[in-house]
């Protein structure tokens, strides 16, 4: 069957949704390899959340929006947000089984979805999404969260710590590393010429 032109754009949409999300996720993985156990409990004042309880509250968050997404509000009767904020994990594995749920949950609705989706409208807390708009709120949750525990593992990692994007210093080297395989432009080093 051959795709529509909105098709294309529909499935590239939800494509880059995939990317963008697994992102998110790959970082914030990377930071949480690099602490031991313990420090994944630890906030770093009275008034922040530990590492533990953002996994948490990002996994509740993930299930109750992605859970049925097109056929029922994003907050789901059965969710207790206020617990997400409470660290009651007391091993790494029950945690790190927490967080892939809630994302599983999102990548599996993600991977059902159909360019025709895109043109749905879901709900949240009552309020109406387009369900692109759905996808990027969701997205900058992610963002934000992830950012959040990729901080405080830098700071809990100190002198430890192994950077998981471009070190500072490092563009030229990895620009130059990637441009040579090809990654970013064509062989000639020319812009790829439009379709």
């Amino acid at each position: 069957m051959v795709q529509t032109e909105s098709d294309q754009v529909g499935t590239a949409v939800i494509a880059s949704a995939v990317v963008a999300f697994r992102s998110n996720k790959g970082w914030a993985d990377k930071a949480i390899a690099q602490l031991p156990d313990e420090k994944l409990h630890v906030a770093l004042d009275s008034n922040t959340n530990s590492i533990a309880v953002i996994m948490n509250h990002v996994a509740g968050n993930l299930l109750s929006r992605w859970t049925d997404f097109l056929t029922t509000d994003g907050e789901k009767p059965w969710r207790n947000r206020d617990d997400e904020f409470v660290d009651s994990f007391t091993h790494r594995q029950e945690l790190k089984d927490c967080w892939e749920q809630g994302w599983n949950r999102l990548f599996d609705t993600l991977a059902s979805l159909t360019p025709s989706d895109l043109g749905k409208t879901v709900m949240i807390r009552g309020e109406p999404h387009s369900v692109p708009l759905a996808i990027h709120r969701s997205l900058a949750h992610c963002g934000y969260h992830g950012g959040q525990i990729i901080l405080i593992a830098r700071i809990l990692a100190g002198d430890n710590w192994h950077t998981i994007t471009i070190p500072r210093g490092g563009s030229t080297a990895f620009n130059q590393k990637v441009w040579d395989k090809g990654h970013y432009q064509s062989t000639t080093g020319d812009l790829p010429a439009k379709k």
